[in-house]
């Protein structure tokens, strides 16, 4: 067991509050991971007012020596991976083979930022005067704050932080209660790759204090937020009040269909994936499973049979397929889901019940679980539930399985299984989604390329690839006119030849 601090401009320091919070092992509640600060506004204000003096400087770093900088903080990762992924396991409770991913994810992406170092182009632009030059480039907007989620504690912060800090900003970072050593490892290795004192803080603490405290404050530039809906919009009515740049990418309640002319066995390893990886603990997971009624009793046999056979313990062990939910909370609301789906009418094919054999006994675990005869407007069928819960829908045809897997309040991801690429294509552009896969499953974004959705998922922002830079920047336009006149736009716009 650990005792962990705050770190605020290069320095660990108690909270000013001088209480602690235990994280525990999820898996085994009686293992206490480490104690950590519960901090207050106070802390909030001394971590900003480090970041807003690091930022006088930072910004004028040039964007590749920052890369540099990053680039060294992912070789450092990548040094201490297995570490990093044993650590996020123990607080978290996913699998290894999950945490090694999460872990190659921010890798991957701090990777990717030192490139973008030297591709944060501008656009330059013929003017309609003559003698004169116009171009674009991209300025940081200030002090950031971060607030992320436990289900992905490196990943996720590594979407944020990297683009943040590569662009110019300085960040003040509040990481979930319920992973915060991943993430203090995280900021401890910025600070070892060589990022300057008050460039990254990191203040524990709840989203009642230390969040609200963020959020609030007139010296913080924008928001990045990655969580529920309900959050969300919380974090949006404050920051619109104040103007302030606002990222959220929030809730999913995302399906996959299956068509007649499926792989079936390729189908149902998405599926098993999509459902119950991470414990069905993504915004990404698969939660509603849409049959054509041609392979439906086949393919419903096909998944009950593979869910009845998932390895269901500590995910410290590599045998191990799915580990605990995140806490007793999160266990007792999805098994409030389970009540609700059967009150509803659904059909309890499989699971629905706490998973407490041998050494699970010490933690929160729930069994896979299928409902059948599910109706879209059923809530397992349009909630998140954020657990281990698959609702099978049955439809006739393509048209009817896109209007269903569209019946929902989000849209963050989608997936298809057809061999017919006509069909294909029809369903990518009528799927109301951020994402969709074609014979994959809804889960498995590459940090490269655009992360989001539409709907009630967000509000309109792309983490990952090269939009994530587009968050934390504005864009400054330039005029330089070297005709030695004075030069009006739109009226004149050429002299008669």
């Amino acid at each position: 067991m650990t005792e962990y601090k705050n770190i605020i401009n290069g320095k660990e320091v108690e909270s000013i509050s001088k209480r602690r919070f235990e994280n525990r092992n999820p898996a085994n509640w009686e293992e206490v991971v480490g104690i950590f600060p519960k901090s207050t506004r106070e802390d909030v204000e001394e971590a900003i007012q480090a970041a807003k003096k690091a930022y006088q400087k930072w910004r004028f770093v040039p964007a590749p020596k920052r890369a540099e900088i990053l680039r060294k903080a992912a070789e450092i990762m990548i040094e201490r991976k297995e570490d990093l992924a044993r650590l996020m396991t123990r607080e978290m409770g996913k699998i290894l083979k999950e945490t090694r991913g999460d872990v190659q994810e921010g890798i991957d992406t701090g990777l990717y930022a030192g490139g973008e170092g030297r591709r944060l182009f501008g656009r330059t632009t013929p003017s309609e005067l003559n003698n004169k030059i116009c171009y674009t480039y991209h300025q940081p907007l200030g002090v950031w704050g971060i607030i992320s989620p436990w289900n992905f504690p490196i990943a996720i912060p590594s979407w944020k932080i990297f683009p943040a800090l590569l662009t110019g900003n300085t960040v003040v970072f509040k990481p979930a209660t319920d992973t915060p050593a991943s993430a203090y490892e995280l900021v401890k290795i910025l600070h070892e790759a060589g990022v300057p004192d008050g460039v990254v803080n990191i203040v524990f603490g709840s989203g009642r204090e230390v969040g609200e405290a963020l959020l609030e404050h007139p010296d913080i530039a924008g928001i990045s937020f990655t969580g529920s809906s309900e959050v969300g919009r919380r974090i949006a009515e404050v920051t619109g009040k104040n103007l302030k740049r606002c990222s959220l990418e929030l809730g999913g309640k995302n399906g996959q269909i299956v068509l007649e002319d499926a792989d079936l066995k390729l189908a149902l390893e998405g599926v098993i994936w999509g459902a119950f990886g991470t414990t069905g603990q993504r915004c990404t997971a698969t939660s509603r499973l849409i049959l054509v009624e041609a392979v439906y009793d086949e393919f419903l046999a096909m998944v009950k049979e593979r869910a009845s056979r998932i390895i269901i313990g500590n995910g410290l062990r590599e045998e191990t397929e799915m580990g605990p939910l995140i806490n007793e909370a999160q266990r007792n609301t999805v098994h409030s889901y389970v009540e609700i789906g059967k009150g509803e009418g659904a059909e309890l094919y499989y699971g629905g019940e706490i998973y407490q054999e041998g050494e699970c006994s010490k933690g929160w675990f729930y069994k896979p679980t299928i409902f059948i005869g599910v109706r879209p407007e059923m809530r397992i069928a349009r909630e998140e539930i954020f657990g281990p819960v698959l609702s099978v829908i049955k439809v006739k045809d393509l048209d009817e399985a896109i209007e269903v897997l569209n019946n929902t309040s989000y849209g963050l991801s989608s997936s298809i299984y057809t061999r017919d690429v006509n069909r294909a294509f029809y369903a990518i552009e009528r799927i109301e989604a951020g994402i969709t896969y074609v014979n994959a499953p809804t889960i498995g974004a590459e940090c490269h390329l655009p992360f989001g959705g539409v709907k009630d998922t967000g509000n309109g922002h792309r983490e990952g690839g090269w939009t994530a830079y587009e968050i934390f920047t504005e864009t400054k336009t330039v005029y330089i006119d070297y005709s030695g006149s004075l030069q009006k736009a739109q009226i004149d716009t050429w002299e008669e030849q």
